[in-house]
């Protein structure tokens, strides 16, 4: 009996040795290179149980296919005006491709130091080289466009990876520092101060203009309007005129009724603010008022 628990013992234990050698497990952040004889002739990306010849026939090599994050050395790159920036940019990425990855680099060090390093630089340096440094320091930040130029920088990157076949996936890009020295930064300060006063001479020149076409235009109403008054001014005063010549013609034919106008109209005169006057009592004004004379228009043909 103890014989027999003996040999399953060690039956158990050679199939677990057995098994050993001939599987192997792929986790789920993990993907897999099958190598026969060091060729590569399988990759696995899938998690599970996997099968393989025992070794030396073949062999078997695994990968951290989690995001990985690489940030880039700082790099001097010049803009569209060749102004020189510092850029400090950063990237995501992951084996995408465990055969390709093998056969171009081999290594996750090799990848970053050998390889991204490289390629980073030269995609900063074509991108940034297409934008202007308002792009990047501006105090608008509506014309800041690091956004954009991020996406762009990934476009490029991602496009050389891709036809190099490095069996590497960029998920994400981006601009973690920028700097610029000393003697750049005075002369970015003296270009915005310069362009801020372009546009306030900008600015003052346009409400000069502005006012100068307001007043023209309130000049050109006014001799409008003017001209207009007067224009209607001399039409009253010729109807004004007619009117009285036809006064004129009737106090002519009666001087009495003249007089008696004139007096009243000195009397409207005197009375019409709170006077005190002293008058006799042989003054026309005073018989105006005590007794209304019996006066009326002559009749045309009446002597005079």
């Amino acid at each position: 009996m103890k014989n027999i628990a003996i040999a399953i013992s060690i039956l158990i234990l050679v199939i677990v040795l057995g098994l050993y050698l001939v599987s192997f497990q792929v986790r789920e952040t993990e993907s897999a290179l099958v190598l026969t004889f060091g060729n590569p002739t399988r990759e696995i990306t899938k998690p599970g149980l996997c099968f393989k010849w025992p070794t030396p026939i073949q062999r078997v090599y695994k990968f951290d296919s989690r995001m990985k994050d690489f940030e880039a050395d700082l790099i001097e790159t010049e803009t569209a005006e060749q102004v020189p920036i510092i850029v400090n940019t950063f990237i995501v990425w992951r084996i995408a491709e465990p055969l390709n990855f093998f056969k171009a680099i081999g290594t996750v060090r090799e990848a970053e130091n050998s390889k991204l390093l490289p390629l980073i630089s030269d995609t900063q340096n074509t991108v940034v080289g297409r934008h202007h440094f308002s792009e990047f320091v501006n105090s608008d930040p509506d014309k800041i466009k690091f956004p954009q130029i991020e996406e762009e920088m990934l476009a490029d990157l991602q496009q050389t990876v891709a036809e190099a076949h490095y069996g590497i996936e960029i998920k994400t890009l981006g601009i973690k520092q920028l700097k610029i020295s000393a003697d750049v930064s005075t002369q970015v300060f003296d270009r915005m101060r310069a362009e801020r006063n372009r546009r306030t001479q900008a600015t003052i020149a346009e409400g000069n203009a502005e006012a100068t076409r307001i007043r023209t235009n309130a000049d050109s109403i006014r001799r409008e309007l003017l001209a207009a008054a007067k224009a209607r001014a001399k039409g009253i005063r010729a109807e004004g005129d007619l009117l009285a010549a036809q006064y004129y013609q009737l106090l002519e034919a009666d001087t009495e009724l003249a007089m008696f106008l004139a007096d009243v109209e000195a009397l409207k005169e005197i009375l019409a603010e709170r006077t005190t006057i002293v008058l006799t009592t042989g003054t026309d004004i005073i018989r105006i008022l005590q007794e209304m004379p019996d006066i009326k228009p002559s009749e045309p043909n009446e002597p005079k």
